[in-house]
């Protein structure tokens, strides 16, 4: 047996951030099982470090010159590198959030850290997989982890209606994804590497066969679903108002970016032939989640339901760059998702310690705020005038950015489309702020008026103070350094060959998907 040429062709390298997330996860089991719930708040600090770690081990990864592991099933290039990088830095922001959130919830904090680094996990093996086995498995590994996070505080019925909700929402888009992917097994001819599955159907010449274009529509809904897009948005609302604040934090980065980075691996490299009809289909999904997302947001009363039509209208703003199908309309969506996650989870960072507070998360209940916590007021006026692209702060520069790349694809009336309901984001982000900042003592809110003095002395109050502080210092400068982040994101879609198909047009795709699957 040549051992070497098994080496060789399992590359088991390409996965070592992912090996260094499996054993932090065991490290916080075992020392939970030796050490007990005494050790609870450094098991915190295991994880993050261990996740610091695995990003570190990214970056040296950046520009490998072999990227494929486990004979063509998983693809550590430069994409999947950052798509990865993005979810690592979710979950550390997110633990920061949840520590004292667990704690004061009464449940136990080893638990729900070992199964928000299985869900880091499932998304991290998610974003480099170019098998449909180790798609599904990944898809799997990140959606149930997802599911009991969710549901985590079981005395909470809020929560565990949420998780219910959840998981049969998300049941019935796993069947339908996987019944798109069988059909995808079959027309390939028995394929299930993904560039093999473009020469299977291109050898076949089933391009314009019923079966493709449902295959194609059924693995589209499955990637909604995981992105939150009209119309398979329906879960969000619901999950995000019930389930804990920091797993509404992660879901809304995290997994947003795992299905992202599965929509453009599965998208360019599976189907190149039918490339117009899955742009049209993603441009009728950004138009829903734009004036969708938008428009509802303008009535909640509840800032989470209002953060979670604010995700699915982000979401809409993102496809804008993937139906460009450009590099410059990748990297745009790589570059806002990074500024994304910053300004998004200082958001939720802010509500998770107005809640802790308070104990409501009700929009009125935020007046007058800024006369007792200038920092959470701060915080959450900068995270919300970002996401609505008020310059100079990251949100701006990341629609700028997003809208250039459609506008030089021709997309102009989706561009225009998406100026109007940014003017309309704007509305809802600035309600909130001027309720904030603007109200006189005597219209502070009961809440506020008995707001209870912050003592960041208590414990697990610390980390999620960093949290805040790094997250607010990077969504209010990432602005004034978006063309350094810009090149990272334009590196890794130029160094990912991948692309190299979409960039030359679905014409020359089978060549190059042929070049892929020798190299293989």
């Amino acid at each position: 047996m040549d051992f070497t040429n098994i080496a060789s062709q399992l590359n088991a390298g390409t996965i070592l951030p992912e090996g260094i997330v499996i054993l932090t996860l065991m490290g916080v089991l075992i020392v939970d099982l030796i050490l007990g719930r005494t050790s609870s708040r450094w098991i915190g600090y295991l994880a993050i470090a261990g996740l610091f770690a695995a990003i570190v081990a990214l970056c040296l990864q950046w520009d490998a010159t072999n990227p494929i592991g486990f004979t063509g099933s998983f693809n550590g290039d430069d994409l999947s590198i950052i798509f990865r990088g993005i979810i690592a830095l979710s979950a550390i922001i997110t633990m920061l959030m949840s520590i004292r959130y667990v704690e004061q919830s009464g449940t136990a904090l080893a638990e729900f850290i070992a199964i928000l680094m299985t869900a880091t996990l499932g998304g991290m093996f998610l974003s480099g997989a170019s098998e449909l086995v180790m798609i599904f498995i990944s898809l799997e590994t990140l959606s149930i982890s997802s599911y009991l996070l969710t549901g985590y505080t079981k005395r909470d019925p809020r929560s565990n209606e949420a998780a219910l909700k959840y998981l049969l929402i998300g049941a019935s888009s796993t069947a339908v994804f996987l019944y798109g992917v069988s059909l995808l097994y079959g027309l390939s001819g028995g394929q299930t590497e993904l560039s093999a599955i473009a020469n299977g159907i291109a050898a076949a010449n089933v391009s314009q066969s019923l079966g493709l274009v449902i295959a194609l529509v059924f693995v589209i809904a499955g990637i909604g679903f995981k992105i939150s897009a009209a119309p398979f948005h329906q879960w969000t609302p619901d999950v995000y108002e019930g389930a804990p604040t920091p797993v509404i934090a992660f879901l809304s980065v995290g997994s947003k970016a795992a299905g992202f980075a599965l929509a453009i691996r599965l998208l360019t490299v599976a189907f190149p032939l039918v490339e117009e009809e899955w742009r049209f289909v993603f441009t009728a999904l950004a138009v829903l989640s734009m004036v969708l997302g938008n428009v509802v947001a303008l009535s909640q009363t509840s800032m989470k339901r209002m953060l979670a039509y604010s995700s699915i209208a982000q979401a809409g703003f993102v496809m804008i760059g993937l139906v460009a199908g450009t590099d410059a309309g990748y990297s745009s969506m790589i570059f806002y998702l990074l500024v994304y996650l910053f300004m998004n989870l200082c958001g939720f960072t802010c509500i998770t310690l107005f809640s802790l507070r308070t104990g409501t998360d009700q929009i009125t209940e935020y007046s007058g705020l800024y006369q007792k916590d200038s920092l959470l007021t701060l915080g959450l006026s900068i995270s919300l005038l970002s996401l609505g692209g008020i310059p100079p702060l990251a949100g701006f520069f990341g629609k700028i950015y997003l809208f250039w790349a459609g506008w030089q694809a021709g997309l102009y009336w989706l561009v225009l489309l998406g100026l109007i309901t940014s003017v309309v984001s704007i509305y809802y982000y600035i309600r909130v702020v001027k309720m904030m900042v603007v109200k006189e003592p005597q219209e502070m809110s009961d809440v506020v008026k008995n707001y209870p003095q912050l003592r960041w002395d208590l414990p697990g109050l610390r980390p999620l103070q960093v949290g805040l502080i790094v997250t607010l210092i990077v969504t209010s400068i990432a602005g004034i350094f978006s063309n350094p982040l810009f090149t990272l994101a334009n590196n890794s879609v130029a160094n990912t060959p991948i692309l190299e198909a979409a960039r030359i047009g679905s014409g020359q795709a089978s060549v190059i998907i042929t070049e892929q699957a020798e190299k293989l």
